[in-house]
């Protein structure tokens, strides 16, 4: 039995997971809500792709709900879970936090909970580089602290980090948390600002650029997401015997748990990432600058050498390449398929 359970199947990161895993002739056991976060329609389009191929099976659940989630694990016995499911979004966590709640914290103990009995051989799981909060050494390391968050979303990835290595601990529950940076490419999430932007230029109206533009992201190309997940979830973590509760390392344990971050370790100004998509587009941007928004930092960057050390792999594609490749899918799939 080799069936992995990918969790937010639907969404940007798990269909392109889920997809890749289906071309190496994996079996994949998808889930999610499809809720309206943001157009259910191109979740459903991601799912259509993923169901051409046979060993794709998909339940629409919430993994909020505790019976359901329990009966899917029942049915399936997966070995590998990658949790991709989420209320995603720092700036939408400021409006419904009541989300954050039900999806990312109660969810995610239905998910552990699965894991822990049923003999699930690794939890890979999706945190984020916003744990990293008031943090301003850069770049930022995972065995830096994190415990200064801006947002309630990186309140709730901070608490699956902490809750993920109770488990581990208790239940020797291999587990291990991949901060994701800002990630973008094809089937991306709407709500980002590539999306956004795009969609803003294309139609000649004015872009939102926050904090007047003074803004750096360590943009990461999809596939490099999921090349990392791919090469860290056949590597469940062992515990680590140099590890000392004296000068304890937030990215080790005792417990089989580790912590990586993926990203792209190269921060491009926000300015740059807009000429950049201006030359894709053929089309110059008008720009709306706006001050910084609550929940939000003004810089992100990845320290990979600890994913690079333990599994061969950094990210690297540029940024213009991502960008090429996003703009020529959305042209396709929005204006004619052309």
């Amino acid at each position: 039995m080799d069936r992995i359970l990918v969790t937010g199947a639907a969404g940007f990161i798990g269909f392109h997971l889920a997809k890749r895993l289906l071309a190496a002739g994996r079996t994949v056991v998808g889930v999610d809500n499809l809720n309206p976060y943001y157009d259910v329609r191109l979740k459903e389009d991601r799912l259509r792709i993923l169901a051409e191929d046979g060993a794709f099976r998909f339940s629409r659940l919430d993994i909020a709900d505790r019976d359901a989630l329990a009966s899917l694990f029942a049915r399936e016995q997966p070995r590998i879970v990658v949790h991709l499911a989420a209320q995603a979004g720092v700036r939408y966590s400021l409006i419904n936090p009541y989300a954050y709640l039900d999806s990312n914290l109660a969810g995610f103990l239905n998910i552990l909970e699965g894991c822990r009995h049923h003999g699930v051989s690794h939890l890979v799981y999706a945190s984020s580089s916003s744990v990293y909060g008031g943090n301003t050494r850069l770049p930022f390391s995972v065995h830096h602290n994190v415990d200064h968050p801006v947002s309630l979303y990186a309140a709730t990835k901070k608490a699956n980090e902490l809750m993920a290595h109770a488990y581990a601990a208790l239940y020797r529950l291999p587990c291990t948390g991949l901060r994701f940076f800002t990630v973008y490419g094809p089937w991306g999430r709407p709500d980002m600002a590539l999306f956004l932007f795009t969609r803003a230029i294309l139609a000649g109206e004015p872009i939102d650029v926050y904090n007047e533009g003074r803004m750096e992201r360590d943009f990461t190309y999809i596939d490099d997401i999921v090349e990392g997940v791919l090469r860290v979830m056949e590597q469940p973590p062992a515990p680590d015997p140099a590890w000392d509760g004296e000068h304890p390392d937030p990215a080790a344990s005792f417990a089989p748990y580790r912590l990586y971050n993926i990203g792209n370790h190269q921060p491009v100004p926000l300015l740059d990432f807009i000429a950049a998509l201006e030359k894709s587009l053929g089309k110059k941007a008008r720009m709306r600058l706006l001050p910084l928004q609550p929940g939000d930092v003004p810089a992100t960057c990845a320290d990979v050498e600890d994913l690079a050390a333990a599994v061969g792999f950094s990210p690297a594609t540029p940024v213009a390449t991502g960008i090429e490749r996003f703009v020529d899918w959305y042209r396709k799939y929005y204006l004619g398929r052309e």
